[in-house]
């Protein structure tokens, strides 16, 4: 019997493979290959000071990188849409992740001693550190994609709230259970999705942009008087001091701004051409983990602003190939995915990009396939495997209908 299953299995993912949209998944195999040279490059002198093989991390990003392939990409390439829309398996998904995100947060309040830069943000598995908030993007994707595919037509003015509420409540619930760690940026890139899927989801365009305009306006005004206030509880707070670092860099070098300004020295000592692969000075001790947040300030140190420039095209020309599947899409459900997972890339990337250059506070979001962390991976990797897949959908429901018709 579990022969018959394997071979079933087997033919399906063969007869799928002929829908593989190589537009996404060469791009994708591109980068999770320069990000596993970039963070050996990066990691292989800190290791040798501390005693440790060179190639100790990149050894670890490339079995992080087949494990997510084969474990996680390929069955969210194989397994059918359906699976991914049954109520069990998206209650199931979500259940796991608040379970281990309210874990967090008691380890927050009761156990400190497990806090990492300020913040509780990982379960240490024994073999690998997991990241819940990595699995609840992925998580929330799946979910609104759902809700919002099962409501499609039903956004009319007057039942816009109640149909929207479920859906805003859970994500407001996700997002609090993150800010308590506390991550910042992580609570960003949640309501960045949960914006991002409500406005492509049948909302009045109009009505869209006003909730965005008037949170931006919010958050901004709270940024500014916690500014003028800096109240003194808050002083000695790690993320405080972070947000303060991105303000005054080189007056607060020596209390937190030492990362964004040897940032800074990264990358005028790359200058265009770069000054090789393997020969950054910043990853020598002076910029803090060089091979997970600033893996961008080193690589634009070694291999020059024009190949990181196009790097990072390359990272966005992948968001937009997913999203240019989710424009074209026949099936509500297969869109919201589609943008969904164009959302996490786009974040991530953009929060990432926006640190390295000092744009934006240093909130620990790393680059996507190219930051060392075996969490980020496994979860963006099974998002890309789940991308294939509605492509594929997509390409066999239009194949369908031309026959029938």
């Amino acid at each position: 019997m579990k022969k018959y299953y394997f071979i079933k299995g087997a033919t399906l993912v063969r007869r799928k493979l002929r829908y593989l949209n190589y537009r996404i998944f060469i791009p994708y195999l591109i980068l999770v290959v320069l990000g596993i040279v970039l963070v050996y490059s990066a990691s292989s002198d800190i290791l040798l000071v501390n005693g440790f093989k060179p190639n100790v991390y990149g050894i670890r990003q490339a079995i992080y990188a087949v494990v997510a392939f084969l474990f996680f990409g390929v069955p969210f390439f194989a397994l059918k849409i359906k699976v991914f829309k049954s109520p069990k398996f998206v209650a199931g998904f979500l259940i796991i992740c608040i379970l281990m995100l309210v874990w967090l947060v008691f380890l927050r309040l009761f156990h400190s001693s497990a806090a990492v830069n300020g913040a509780v943000g990982w379960i240490n598995l024994g073999f690998m550190n997991l990241q819940p908030l990595e699995v609840t993007k992925l998580a929330l994707v799946i979910y609104l994609a759902y809700v919002l595919d099962r409501q499609d037509g039903k956004f009319t003015r007057g039942r816009i709230k109640t149909n929207l509420s479920h859906p805003a409540i859970l994500a407001a619930v996700l997002m609090c259970l993150v800010i308590v760690e506390p991550d910042l940026g992580g609570t960003a890139i949640l309501f960045m999705i949960t914006l991002v899927m409500f406005s492509v989801s049948g909302i009045p365009a109009k009505l869209a942009l006003t909730w965005l305009i008037g949170i931006a306006l919010f958050i901004g005004l709270v940024v500014l008087l916690i500014i003028i206030w800096n109240p003194e509880f808050l002083q000695k707070s790690y993320q405080f001091q972070r947000l303060m670092s991105f303000l005054h860099p080189f007056e607060l070098e020596r209390k937190g701004g030492a990362q964004l300004v040897n940032s800074y020295y990264a990358i005028h000592n790359g200058g265009i051409l770069g000054v090789g692969l393997g020969n950054s000075m910043q990853k020598r001790g002076y910029l803090p983990e060089p091979y997970t947040d600033f893996i961008l300030s080193i690589t634009a140190e070694e291999i020059g602003v024009i190949l990181t420039i196009l790097l990072v095209g390359l990272l966005f020309y992948l968001m937009l190939e997913i999203m240019n599947v989710g424009i074209h899409a026949v099936s509500q459900f297969d869109a919201l995915i589609c943008f969904g997972v164009a959302t996490i890339i786009f974040t991530e990337a953009f929060f990432n990009i926006g640190a390295v250059l000092g744009l934006l506070p240093i909130t620990g979001v790393t680059l996507p396939f190219i930051s060392y962390g075996g969490s980020s991976m496994i979860v963006l990797t099974a998002a890309i495997g789940l991308a294939l897949n509605v492509s594929a959908n997509e390409k066999m429901l239009k194949e369908k209908d031309e026959t029938v018709a």
